[in-house]
């Protein structure tokens, strides 16, 4: 695990929780994804590696495509307008723009997706990996290896 981007995302993870704001549903109230599942779900994507860019059609450290970081609210660098050629891929490319896409990519589809009855990150990195609508198919092993390993490495 590369130690250094992971603390990288942690720092940046504080920084986003520091500047949420929790907004309302009628079925699930989001909640603020912790610091570790950010690392965690990066770490599964693409080892954090913040210097990737894009292969094909998904973009830096979470590997994200463009349909989700629309599904995510569009956010954007120095409220640059998100319809502007290249915002997005700017985006994504940010660690801490990518972490309020993917903030805002669970606000909209947080579920259960492993059936246990809590929405944890066990569900955000399903939902990360295999989308808002298909959350509860099989992860490939090396992805939730990876994701499992880190949890143990830095959880509690």
């Amino acid at each position: 695990i590369k130690m250094r981007a992971f603390v990288l995302l942690l720092v940046i993870a504080c920084a986003y929780a520091q500047e949420a704001e929790p907004e309302a549903k009628a079925a699930v109230v989001p909640q603020q994804i912790p610091k570790t599942c950010f690392g965690c779900m990066c770490e599964a994507a693409s080892e954090c590696d913040t210097k990737t860019g894009c292969l094909g059609d998904v973009c830096g450290p979470f590997r994200i495509t463009w349909g989700y970081w629309a599904d995510g609210g569009k956010p954007t660098l120095n409220n640059e307008s998100p319809n502007t050629e290249g915002a997005w891929t700017r985006c994504v490319n940010d660690p801490f723009c990518a972490a309020n896409a993917v903030q805002g990519y669970m606000d909209r589809f947080a579920q259960d997706c492993n059936g246990d009855g809590v929405i944890n990150c066990d569900d955000y990195v399903r939902i990360h990996y295999l989308g808002g609508y298909g959350c509860s198919g099989p992860l490939p092993p090396k992805y939730e290896n990876a994701y499992k390993t880190c949890m143990t490495t830095f959880s509690g």
